[in-house]
């Protein structure tokens, strides 16, 4: 079986008598024990370390609110006055937008189109901020933050009142954002679990459909073990069984088929370019310990549309607001996974008759 170098290395260091004569110098050993390949790997990987703490740190080091969607339901002759206080607290934290009842508010923040409520009282100094716990305890707390202290400056007082809040066994809204990075990392593994084994370009096309459909299996057992384990083991979030274990199998096959896609057109870098968008762009923009209206304006931008942030959102939804809002995003993972299927069989297409694959691709 040829070994990474194709096993040559050791007869062209001996000469017909037998005699080693590789230069045993220290650069000659370091040459002979690190190839250029290695090297360019190791240059590859050294760039997507700093990626990595770059991405991190950027999405994470300061979190502040912009933008948040805020309804205010006041009297008519103090809601456009409030609203234009509110649009114009400094940093713009706020989004603020009229809502016709407290009633409208609530509807608007479980359908996820807002993140919060003010329910101004016109008899009294004491008014009512609707929030959704569910949604990220950062994010509330946010809106908690800066609605009390703006109402503080008008010698007002809020009481806050959650009307989707996370589960008791989910304080901080977090379950959900693990969940779905589990299943991207066991997507992106058993692709490169198959490539490692059997080579990162299948051979012909029925090679990557024989992969798609393993996949496909791969996907369904994962994603049910993914919602089993959160739910009825774990009891770390609620929602429907069935919605999150259909929900794991589309992230997982996304994320697996995009890293076949990539193998398919790069070979072993496959496997980089997969952890450099599922992983270091994706998991800092998905909405998870500071969902988007807390992000830098990059993070929040790409987050939607990557796996990690798409499923994020989804899981949140099935677990704390009965579905909704999920169209979007599951439009997103879903094109993702037809566009990696798409890839990678236009690919293994385009090899086919090839007498000869690359070495590093052999299996092992």
């Amino acid at each position: 079986m040829a070994t990474a170098d194709d096993g040559t290395r050791g007869i062209r260091d001996q000469d017909t008598r037998g005699q080693d004569t590789r230069d045993r110098s220290f650069l000659g050993e370091v040459k002979d024990a690190i190839s250029g390949r290695a090297a360019l790997l190791m240059i590859g990987v050294l760039a997507l370390t700093a990626l990595f703490i770059a991405s991190y740190a950027g999405a994470f080091h300061s979190p502040k609110p912009k933008d948040v969607p805020l309804a205010v339901v006041a009297p008519q002759q103090m809601s456009g006055r409030l609203v234009e206080q509110l649009d114009k607290l400094p940093g713009s934290p706020l989004a603020p937008r009229t809502a016709s009842s407290e009633a409208d508010a609530a509807r608007q923040i479980k359908e996820r189109d807002i993140d919060g409520a003010l329910i101004v009282d016109p008899r009294g100094t004491t008014d009512k901020l609707l929030v959704a716990g569910g949604s990220g305890a950062s994010l509330s707390q946010a809106v908690e933050q800066v609605v009390t202290q703006a109402e503080k400056a008008q010698q007002r007082t809020v009481q806050v009142q959650d009307i989707a809040p996370a589960d008791k066994d989910d304080t901080r809204g977090l379950s959900s954002f693990y969940l779905v990075v589990g299943w991207c990392v066991g997507g992106y593994l058993c692709a490169a679990i198959l490539a490692i084994s059997f080579g990162a370009r299948p051979v012909n096309l029925k090679r990557a459909v024989i992969r798609l459909a393993a996949l496909a299996v791969y996907s369904v057992l994962t994603g049910l073990a993914g919602a089993v384990v959160i739910g009825p083991i774990l009891g770390a979030m609620p929602g429907s069984l069935y919605g999150l274990w259909g929900l794991g199998a589309l992230i997982v096959f996304a994320v697996g088929a995009t890293t076949f896609a990539f193998q398919a057109i790069a070979g072993i870098v496959g496997i980089g370019l997969t952890i450099l968008v599922v992983v270091i762009a994706g998991n800092p923009s998905a909405g998870g310990a500071y969902p988007y209206p807390l992000l830098p304006d990059f993070w929040r931008a790409i987050g939607p549309a990557l796996p990690p942030g798409a499923g994020t959102w989804v899981a949140r939804s099935i677990a704390y607001f009965h579905g909704n809002a999920v169209t979007g995003p599951l439009l997103v993972l879903s094109a993702w996974a037809v566009a990696g299927t798409a890839l990678t069989l236009l690919f293994s297409a385009l090899t086919k008759g090839r007498t000869v694959i690359n070495r590093s691709e052999v299996r092992q």
